[in-house]
């Protein structure tokens, strides 16, 4: 028992700095441009659908544990947070050798866009711990608390997967070549 707390504590002591961490490093890296970098743009269409097979896969791995099959919900679950992790290093990757490319839709589309785009950054940081926590519960072994932190990191994490490729199809026409 005592054992397992001291883990816990540890564990928690990593996730606490890898939600910090993670968004600080992202934010610092868009930031910065490669100076004389060839610009990466072949990159967006590559990670945006890396989002929509994350979407994909955590509906699966849902449907999976439902049918009470726990290997494949946690294959599925680990390919996530994998994908999750490629679509990070993509996504710096292409915004530290290319401008940002701004949403050229007029009206209420505007406005929509931005809705999306500012909800799935915010969004894209809060699930960092929410899949930490969650993914350690496993770890632990406390199948009880990973389901009831599941039940709030699973619709956040798809919203965050698709409002990625939504975000992408609506810029994507406004991509210089």
């Amino acid at each position: 028992m005592e054992a397992t707390l001291k883990e816990e504590k540890r564990i928690k002591i990593w996730i606490t700095i890898l939600s910090i961490v993670i968004p600080l490093v992202v934010a610092l890296l868009f930031g910065y441009k490669i100076p004389n970098a060839k610009p990466l743009s072949f990159l967006p269409p590559i990670y945006a659908s890396i989002n929509g097979l994350t979407a994909i896969l955590l509906v699966l791995a849902v449907v999976a544990i439902k049918n009470g099959k726990r290997e494949l919900h946690q294959t599925l679950m680990t390919g996530c947070v994998v994908l999750s992790v490629l679509f990070l290093v993509m996504y710096v990757a292409y915004h530290m050798t290319s401008d940002s490319t701004p949403f050229g839709g007029e009206g209420w589309v505007k406005y929509v866009y931005f809705f999306i785009l500012i909800s799935h950054i915010l969004l894209s940081i809060i699930i960092i711990p929410l899949v930490l926590i969650t993914y350690s519960k496993t770890m632990l072994k406390d199948f009880v608390a990973h389901k009831k932190w599941a039940k709030y990191t699973f619709p956040i994490w798809l919203y965050v997967a698709v409002t990625g490729v939504i975000v992408y199809l609506m810029i994507s026409p406004y991509y210089v070549n």
